[in-house]
């Protein structure tokens, strides 16, 4: 019931950080993808938020060895992936003209983006028998 009340408590947290980002700052071109992924990493975290009311309310444990073995071959992919994101980013700062806020902004949302790619593709496909 503690990880439910901290997941609830960061998902408010991101919403009223992006409340007061778009009511202070207004909306400016070149934000739209950034919401636009903000908005995503959100409905994935909603989603996880239901899942685990729903495994809590029947009983179930929230946490099993199968979703902690999905866990963390989702992190060990999502690393190797999110480095060679980070790679690309470096190199690419070199091409283009990047503000470094804006470079460091692209490679954590990537991250959080490939995190969730990663877990989706892990749950649905399942975790091999090692």
């Amino acid at each position: 019931m503690k990880r439910i009340v901290l997941m609830g408590v960061i998902i408010l947290m991101v919403v009223a950080t992006v409340y007061l980002w778009l009511s202070n700052s207004g909306f400016s071109e070149g934000e739209g993808p950034y919401l636009g992924i903000i908005a995503l990493i959100l409905v994935f975290a909603v989603f996880l938020l239901i899942r685990r009311i729903k495994s809590w309310k029947v009983g179930e444990p929230q946490e099993d060895e199968l979703s902690k073995k999905v866990m963390v071959r989702t992190a060990a992919l999502s690393y190797y992936v999110s480095l060679y994101l980070w790679v690309f980013l470096l190199y690419m700062q070199d091409r283009v003209t990047f503000d470094k806020d804006r470079l460091i902004g692209i490679g954590i949302l990537g991250m959080a983006i490939i995190f969730a790619l990663s877990w989706v593709f892990h749950h649905f496909r399942g975790v091999p028998n090692d």
